[in-house]
């Protein structure tokens, strides 16, 4: 049977000769198949590692590369299904290098390629530091369209939504808010704080290749301010001709629609020498009001986006990477939506245009053991907003935002260096923020600009069955006088390929500079509130220790995966905030200043069991706990008494999620997932009229119940001609309705009093064609 496959992709290669004249040498021919049965696998990722080349077999599973330097590369074939597999092959002038892939069907994905761990590509069996991975399969089991729906589905990840006006989402990481966890795009941090505020809603999934979660401080490497963790998104890059193009249409509590269309195109040039991937989306949903008081509690919302990722090879030894992504989103939460914000009780409205892009060049030399990478990144935000109650005229607001970053980074791998062979890589990154926001209703004009220049480097050692990385970073703060050193260390112990354990240790900090908080005015009682920082503001510092094990086995015809992490970080001059009361102009007033400090630790569990595609089910649980060190004033009644708590608020104790898929027949799959939100504390600002029509505030810290958000998709599939293939969907989201109930009402409520899911009960129905 081997020799009949030989002889067959011998007459193939024939075949692709005739028709595309090559070059006996300086070239790889190969077929891809699967082991057992020796089908062609058509379509796999077929990918070289020292120049990052790409393409993809054609629908006998062949695939070649052409006009290749000669020298030792190593060739990574993937598909959907399958192990990764890898082999090492010499080019030479003289003949064509045949290489064979026999690819062993996997149930789900345990060895992917990361860039998180350490900056550089690696298989995440070997990454120095625990890379959790969601990729497009799991955007599909939960039917997501944006970022903000699927970052869930992660242990140690929850997002909530803060503002019952304008439904802004925030994740936390390991129990920590927002701006503690460092968002990256292609591994830049052009994520301003004003485009965070809504940002992770702003990103559709369709640009997404895949998102790589790093928990804890492990990844400083980005970014010293990464102390919750590190959420890393790439976007979908070229690696063969495909196109794909879906729409939903949605329905919640039966009278609240919303539309999404999405469409993709990649396009690579038969020599891989050029390729381009575009994707577009488009979003609408109207206002829903939970209550029936009038009062929205999720906002209106209508956005476009537009982007694309490029790449164009001058020789074999160069690439450069181009991209582009565009944004133009309205939305609007309170009353009143036939009329103008300033006719309204309440209204939170932005309109943002966003636009990004980025450039890189990487150069390779010495049989590519060692590479040159220059990039620059920028993002500009353009925001005009309304912020008000009370009909007040005087609310608008305009905010102009740009980011860059642009640096260097050299990596080399050498044989020895010390006791072992080891992988350098080191560089220097400058990152600019200028920010100029207005709000003449709330006399606010904020000028700021934040400025961070930074050096970086790691070497990692690698031994038969250790693995140690040292690494460092300084950062030098605008904001910061002193000079800020962030070291960090990873050591992995690999006895075996189904065996990993994990040691960490890193340090960082976040800087005293404006947050989400600041820019997003909410409204409590009908009035605005306003967030100041403190003068001599320090910055916090973080210390972060990690520990993890990962296991995989077989348990006769399944495999199983367990992950079992704890972690610790300590916080020293934590920001807290302080209720300042009213100002000459009426408007409250809260103070961001130093806490003591606090203490977050607990363990994460990620557990996963599958039989082939017919049923794979995936559990991550999360038991913390994140508290103060000393008690921390939380508010001030109207007498001036002080209230304080030592737990951190929003935050649940226990918090968890799963997903079941199958697909008992050949074109039919279903999926089951749900989230679990344990209980938390949440503060509450209850506002009364009073009979001289003036208003008294009563604060309260709010014990919240636990919920369950359960969600089934069905989907049926349909081979329309060749690889074209035509999907419906339907299914339901939030099945047993849990949401909030003790909601604010009317024009008085506090719109930050909102907690557990951030979506009611909805049904849905979709459309995709893909090839």
């Amino acid at each position: 049977m081997k020799n009949f496959v030989f002889a067959m992709l011998v007459l193939s290669g024939i075949s692709l000769s005739a028709h595309n004249p090559i070059r006996e040498g300086n070239m790889i021919s190969g077929h891809v198949i699967v082991k057992g049965s020796e089908e062609n696998i058509p379509y796999a990722t077929v990918y070289i590692k020292e120049n990052g080349a790409g393409t993809a077999s054609n629908e006998q599973g062949q695939f070649q590369f052409t006009q290749l330097p000669e020298g030792k590369y190593t060739l990574r074939v993937s598909a959907v299904g399958y192990h990764t597999q890898e082999k090492e092959v010499t080019v030479s002038r003289e003949f064509t290098a045949v290489l064979h892939f026999q690819l062993e069907e996997e149930s789900y994905l345990t060895d992917e390629v990361v860039v998180s761990a350490n900056r550089n590509e690696v298989s995440r069996r070997n990454a120095s530091v625990v890379v959790n991975v969601m990729s497009a399969k799991l955007f599909e089991t939960v039917n997501s369209t944006d970022l903000a729906k699927s970052l869930n589905y992660q242990s140690g990840l929850r997002v909530e939504n803060n503002c019952q006006n304008c439904g802004f989402p925030q994740v936390r990481i390991n129990g920590l808010e927002g701006p503690y966890s460092q968002i990256l795009i292609n591994s830049r941090p052009v994520i301003s704080a004003l485009s965070g505020v809504y940002g992770l809603e702003q990103i559709p999934v369709n640009m997404i290749e895949r998102v790589e979660v790093v928990r804890g401080g492990g990844s400083a490497l980005f970014g010293a301010n990464a102390v919750g963790g590190t959420i890393n998104i790439i976007t979908k890059d070229p690696v063969n001709n495909s196109f794909q193009v879906s729409s939903t249409l949605s329905v919640t509590d039966q009278n609240t629609w919303e539309q999404y269309m999405g469409g993709n195109v990649s396009l690579v040039a038969p020599d891989n020498s050029y390729g381009i991937a575009l994707y577009e989306s488009y979003r609408n949903r109207n206002p829903y009001d939970r209550d029936g008081d009038g009062f929205s509690e999720l906002g209106k919302l209508n956005m476009n986006t537009f982007g694309f990722r490029s790449y164009y090879r001058p020789t074999p030894m160069s690439r450069i990477n181009l991209e582009y992504h565009t944004t133009n989103e309205f939305r609007r939460g309170g009353n009143k939506f036939d009329r103008q914000p300033h006719e309204t009780d309440i209204t939170e409205q932005t309109r943002h245009v966003i636009n990004s892009g980025g450039a890189g060049y990487d150069l390779f030399w010495k049989e590519y053991k060692h590479k040159l990478s220059l990039f620059g990144s920028l993002q500009h935000t353009d925001r005009n907003s309304y912020y008000g109650a009370q009909q007040n005229p005087n609310a608008y607001g305009k905010t102009n935002d740009l980011t860059w970053v642009a640096g260097g980074m050299y990596t080399g791998n050498f044989d020895k260096v010390w006791f072992a062979p080891a992988t350098f890589t080191g560089g220097i990154e400058y990152q600019e923020n200028k920010l100029h926001d207005v709000m003449t209703g709330y006399d606010r004009d904020m000028r700021q600009e934040i400025r961070i220049a930074s050096l970086f480097a790691q070497n990692e050692w690698k031994l038969n069955r250790f693995s140690l990385l040292a690494g460092f970073r300084f950062d030098k703060h605008n904001l910061i006088e002193n000079l800020i050193f962030s070291p960090r260390i990873n050591l992995l112990y690999k006895p075996a390929e189904s065996f990993q354990a994990r040691l960490t240790y890193s340090t960082g900090f976040r800087a005293p500079q404006a947050y989400d908080e600041d820019l997003h005015v909410t409204a409590v009682g009908g009035e605005g509130v306003q967030i100041q920082l403190a003068d001599n503001l320090k910055q916090e510092r973080s210390n972060s220790f990690s520990g993890s094990v990962d296991w995989t086995t077989n348990l006769g015809h399944w495999q199983a995966n367990l992950l079992l992490e704890g972690f610790y970080t300590g916080l020293d001059n934590v920001f807290v905030l302080d209720d300042l009361g009213m100002n000459s102009d009426g408007y409250m007033i809260k103070e961001r200043r130093n806490g003591n400090g606090a203490r977050v630790y607990g363990v994460n569990l990620d557990a996963k069991i599958a039989h082939g595609t017919e049923a794979q089910f995936q559990l991550g649980f999360t038991a913390q706990r994140s508290r103060y060190t000393s008690d921390e004033e939380w508010a001030q009644t109207d007498e001036g008494t002080p209230l304080t708590t030592r737990r951190m608020t929003r935050t649940p104790d226990y918090y968890g999620y799963f997903t079941f898929t199958s697909a008992p027949l050949p074109h039919f799959d279903f999926s089951l997932s749900g989230i679990y939100t344990g209980k938390m504390i949440v503060p509450h600002t209850v506002t009364t009229l009073q009979a001289d029509g003036s208003t008294a505030n009563q604060y309260r810290m709010e014990h919240t119940p636990q919920f369950v958000d359960l969600n089934l998709k069905l989907n049926y599939t349909f081979v329309l001609h060749d690889h074209i293939k035509l999907q419906l969907n339907a299914g339901v989201q939030n099945i047993f309705n849990s949401f909030q109930k003790d909601l604010d009402k009317g024009e008085f409520r506090d719109s930050g009093y909102f907690y557990g899911p951030t979506q009611p009960r909805t049904l849905f129905i979709g459309i995709k064609i893909a090839g």
